[in-house]
């Protein structure tokens, strides 16, 4: 239910407050909102604060407000799936099978390119970057480390890519990247099982061979969806 809100930064809170409400299915699809004065009184701030909340939400696709029937959810089709604060919601939500696979068929489509356009482009700079994040998980000794060095090792390789459009979509899939790789390590024998997989791809990016830096990628995503779908088979047989 509705939580009362601090009067610290009012009107991001009661986005994130609603927002996880409705990501989470608390709040249904096309279910209506208290009215604005009785939400306002939930929550326990202004109805101006409120109104901004809603506007932010709107914008996000989450809800629409009708002058006679008040506001409502909207179906997930008109949600911006990739609002950072969208996934991020979808993800602290405990992701569904579902919601992995899509990630893992994002993944598929978006970073084998990516890989190959490294090999092509990159800079003794860059590559010397995608190094250091290697080393990082290398040296890593637990799962948070791991998966932070993962991440920005990922981070790199788009940049490497050296096409603006690639460096701004990781800017917006971050957070469910991190959630993503948290699960594959956490699932995995041991997290740093996929070390391995990330040598050959800096390997073939530093060689710059295009084919065998995708190639290598699309063995690192299939990886990480077979340990992902592991721990959803175990979940399911206990």
């Amino acid at each position: 239910m509705m939580k009362p809100i601090a009067v610290r930064n009012l009107h991001k809170q009661v986005v994130h407050e609603l927002g996880r409400l409705i990501i989470s299915g608390e709040l249904k699809v096309g279910e209506g909102l208290p009215r604005e004065e009785l939400l306002a009184e939930q929550m326990s701030v202004s109805r101006t604060a409120l109104r901004e909340a809603m506007k932010v939400l709107s914008a996000k696709g989450l809800i629409e407000s009708r002058q006679k029937t008040g506001s409502r959810v909207r179906d997930p089709v008109h949600w911006n799936q990739l609002d950072a604060d969208v996934l991020g919601w979808r993800c602290a939500s405990m992701p569904t099978d579902s919601f992995v696979e899509k990630l893992s068929e994002m993944r598929e489509i978006i970073e084998p390119a990516a890989a190959a356009a490294a090999a092509r482009r990159r800079t003794p700079q860059q590559l010397a970057a995608l190094k250091e994040a290697y080393e990082a998980m290398a040296a890593a000794a637990d799962l948070d480390a791991w998966a932070e060095a993962d991440l920005s090792f990922h981070e790199r390789l788009l940049q490497a890519a050296n096409n603006e459009l690639l460096s701004s979509l990781f800017a917006v899939i971050e957070t469910a990247l991190d959630t993503y790789f948290r699960l594959s390590a956490r699932n995995a024998s041991n997290f740093n099982v996929a070390l391995p997989q990330h040598l050959k791809v800096f390997e073939a990016v530093r060689r710059k061979q295009p084919e065998v830096a995708r190639q290598a990628m699309i063995g690192m995503v299939n990886d990480s969806r077979v340990n992902i779908r592991h721990r959803a088979g175990k979940s399911t047989r206990k």
